[in-house]
């Protein structure tokens, strides 16, 4: 078991035992969304990470973000240091709606190129695996990513970890569609389908379920149209759940008076006013 792993099951038991936590900070992640859509995302980093500093006891955390809030080396944001072992791993946090997630933006644009010389239809268990054995696809399960999934129609969350590996073993085909086009599982063949503005090669299971695909990567293609994705909705089952499936979540108007209050105060208020805040987080702790 790797460090990473035991971190997801140890998050797993406490989000089990102490659901309560989990909600109270998602609920406070989510109600970002009210300030602005892009807002949560970059939130949800210091969030995730003041919780694990908090509440996981076993371990410390450190918001590596943005060169303290700019352009990044690399795609992960947290650095999570085992406080018994004292091992580290990096941790990338995806704050997305339940629907297409991106879980690598294969910078180096190696997985697109590889997969078109490898042809538009491939199929056979030893060519697949040679595709996943492939240098090209060394990053497919090499970055630990930690997407908090929002419903919020339903205002129901859930922290949902794609599996690499049951993904790479329940591979059977990986097909090319090209633009305008799309899969039909019926026929389990490509038909003509508007809507795609660059072709994508998706990686289907033994029944033609969709599990994930790898965008175009050329030089014209931007963040959302690269990088391997895959579904939250269509690939449910390639995934699994650290608070054990959805967990209902409610907006705190009040921490968005709060925002707008500490943007116009002091920093003598914002020391008084965490104080305060570490207080009740004692609180929450033995509830």
């Amino acid at each position: 078991m790797t460090t990473y792993d035991d971190f997801k099951r140890r998050f797993k038991l406490l989000a089990d035992k102490n659901q309560h936590l989990v909600i109270n900070t998602l609920s406070n992640i989510f109600t970002m969304r009210l300030i602005g859509n892009k807002s949560h995302g970059d939130l949800a980093e210091i969030g995730m990470a003041e919780f694990i500093n908090q509440f996981m006891y076993d371990y410390k955390s450190i918001h590596v973000g943005k060169d303290l809030f700019r352009a990044k080396e690399h795609e992960e944001d947290i650095m999570i240091i085992s406080e018994i072992t004292k091992e580290k791993f990096p941790l990338s946090l995806k704050a997305y709606g339940d629907g297409p997630l991106q879980l690598s933006t294969d910078s180096d644009q190696n997985m697109f190129p590889f997969l078109e010389r490898q042809g538009t239809d491939v199929t056979g268990e030893k060519k697949i695996e040679a595709i996943f054995g492939a240098k090209e696809f060394a990053d497919f399960d090499a970055i630990n990513v930690m997407p908090l999934i929002y419903d919020e129609k339903k205002q129901q969350c859930n922290i949902m970890i794609f599996n690499h590996k049951k993904a790479a073993d329940a591979t059977r085909r990986i097909v090319y569609i090209g633009k305008n086009q799309k899969f039909d599982i019926d026929s389990k063949n490509v038909i003509s389908g508007k809507g795609r503005t660059h072709p994508i090669f998706m990686f289907v299971d033994t029944d033609s379920h969709y599990i994930c695909e790898v965008r175009y990567g050329g030089a014209s293609a931007n963040a959302l149209q690269r990088g391997l994705w895959t579904h939250t909705k269509n690939a449910a089952s390639y995934f699994d759940s650290l608070t054990s499936g959805w967990i209902d979540y409610s907006h705190n108007h009040t921490l968005v008076r709060l925002f707008s209050l500490a943007l116009n105060s002091s920093e003598r208020g914002h020391k008084i006013a965490n104080d305060i805040l570490q207080k009740d987080i004692e609180r929450l702790k033995t509830l």
